[in-house]
């Protein structure tokens, strides 16, 4: 079957080159690299299904509460800086 299919010129010299060296046509490097490609996308696509799961555990409810942790966060590197300069004196 023939189509049009645009290709980005360096990967095209990349083809052209690795066609030369395997001394095959750049037709038959294509159609094998695109079989590769598609068989290595449906083996993910299986492997993927039985990707690993982590075990989830509860920890309980937080020791403080985290609607202002960026407020709580600011006091602890302001108590670190304070102590920091202190050690400097």
């Amino acid at each position: 079957m023939r189509t049009t299919v645009r290709i980005d010129d360096d990967l095209m010299m990349l083809v052209k080159e690795q066609a030369h060296r395997e001394g095959v046509p750049v037709g038959d490097l294509l159609n094998r690299c695109i079989r590769r490609g598609l068989q290595a996308s449906n083996h993910s696509r299986r492997n993927a299904a039985k990707s690993y799961r982590e075990q989830v555990f509860s920890m309980g409810q937080p020791a403080v509460s985290l609607t202002k942790a960026l407020a709580m966060a600011a006091a602890l590197e302001d108590e670190e800086v304070l102590e920091e300069l202190a050690r400097r004196k």
